[in-house]
């Protein structure tokens, strides 16, 4: 019994202890999982503001993801810009840091491209600044001083859009002598659009702004009112333009022709809001069908819809090679029985790339303007492989391209390396979709089933 008494409180002690590691371990669990859920939020915060910014965005850190959300109205060079100067320092623990971050921040700033050279075949126009009164006497013996040269700044200037009226004034002539015969009048000059109340070149001017420019017509509207105080209405602007379109549907046929008689076509779709009676209040969601190939024009087929029909019809009697992504309606019943489906390794390799992104939590990677150069984000090595061979593949037509080589000789080289590239990768994407490593639903696991499928 007293012995029993003498090793209660050691077994109490033992006890507490006990209970602590078990709300230890309890308390591991729960932050574990918080910190799995935090690292997941990141990396769909990361793969969302990556799709914001571009494809340019994908080497920059998260903190300089994080300010350019911040920022109203990112352009492209700006984007450009952060690529250039590196990841920004995190915050500094000492002054050691600290001062490294300032060498770091001035070395950027170091990296400043200049000042553009204006290009030599714009006009100069010379404007000479005096010197004012006082440096123009010399201040020792009071002589005036000469000109010996100027220090020379160019500046681009330009001169406002001038506005006028072309006034049209046909002859109307007639014989005194003989006035059964009637009045003649000059013939009307052929125009875009005969009614309108726009000359030609003001309706070329709506179009180069619209289309090469992306000035939308109510924008151009409201910039006639401001510089030229005239008041047109929006849909006097979009009849010209409308015209435009209409004098230009014989081409359009034309290139269609000729991109249909050729053996290969690369068709794509993207939505965009288009605004319908039936719809108050809401944009439809509309489709500009997009049909292309290289060294040919490109056709956009607008369309209220995405079904089958458009690409059915589209290709109804075309049998060559038709590349797309991975869109079911272009898989089964379009074209002709001759028709080859080719998919688009870019789509499929930037499945992995996302994948790879997700995982490398933000940090910058050293990527170029082409696949073939493009070095693979650090993280799983079945993905980095993966990325290994597409950029390999693409390398084969990078070659082909840089030595000029026919049509023949770029398929010749693609039958020599291609297929071991493809032996590996196939093989490669069947081990990873075997192995319970990726999840069906994640990122990667997409990755690789969509490449399968196609």
């Amino acid at each position: 019994m007293n012995s029993a008494l003498k090793t209660s409180p050691a077994l109490a002690e033992t006890a507490d202890i006990l209970q602590l590691r078990q709300q230890l371990a309890r308390r591991d669990q729960a932050l574990f999982a918080a910190e799995a859920i935090i690292q997941e939020l990141r990396e769909a915060l990361r793969l969302e503001r990556i799709k914001r910014f571009g494809k340019q965005s994908e080497t920059l850190s998260d903190l300089q993801l994080e300010l350019l959300v911040d920022e109203p109205g990112v352009s492209s060079e700006e984007i450009t810009g952060e690529v250039e100067r590196g990841p920004l320092p995190e915050a500094p623990a000492d002054d050691t840091e600290s001062n490294s971050s300032t060498t770091r921040q001035q070395s950027a700033r170091r990296n400043h491209p200049g000042r553009n050279e204006l290009p030599a075949h714009l006009k100069r126009v010379e404007k000479i600044i005096a010197c004012a009164p006082e440096q123009c006497i010399c201040g020792q013996c009071g002589k005036e001083n000469k000109v010996i040269g100027y220090e020379r700044t160019e500046l681009l200037s330009m001169k406002p859009a001038e506005y006028f009226v072309t006034v049209l004034m046909r002859e109307k002539r007639a014989c005194t002598a003989c006035k059964e015969q009637g009045v003649a009048t000059a013939a009307t000059p052929v125009r875009i659009a005969p009614k309108s109340i726009f000359a030609d070149e003001t309706i070329v001017e709506f179009i180069l702004r619209k289309y090469a420019d992306s000035l939308p017509l109510f924008r151009q509207q409201a910039i006639l009112r401001r510089d030229a105080d005239i008041d047109v209405a929006l849909s006097t602007i979009n009849d010209a333009v409308l015209r435009v379109g209409e004098l230009l549907i014989p081409i359009v046929d034309a290139m269609k022709r000729d991109l249909l008689v050729g053996g290969y076509i690369q068709a794509d779709e993207t939505y965009c809001g288009v605004q319908t009676p039936d719809k108050k209040g809401e944009n439809h969601r509309a489709w500009f069908w997009q049909y292309s190939a290289p060294g040919k024009g490109v056709i956009f087929d607008f369309e209220m819809t995405r079904a089958r029909e458009v690409p059915r019809e589209f290709f109804k009697d075309y049998g060559g090679i038709l590349h797309t992504d991975g869109y079911a309606a272009y898989e089964k019943d379009v074209g002709t029985k001759d028709v080859t489906r080719a998919c688009c390794w870019a789509h499929s390799r930037r499945r992995f790339i996302d994948a790879l992104k997700v995982q490398t939590k933000g940090h910058a990677a050293d990527r170029s303007l082409h696949p073939s150069k493009q070095r693979p984000l650090a993280g799983d090595p079945g993905l980095e492989r993966t990325v290994v061979l597409m950029n390999e593949l693409f390398a084969i037509d990078r070659e082909a391209r840089e030595q000029n080589l026919s049509l023949e000789d770029r398929h010749a080289l693609r039958q020599e390396r291609a297929p071991v590239l493809m032996a590996e990768l196939q093989a490669l994407l069947l081990k990873m979709k075997a192995s319970r490593a990726y999840l069906k639903k994640s990122i990667a696991g997409q990755a690789i089933d969509y490449t399968l499928k196609r």
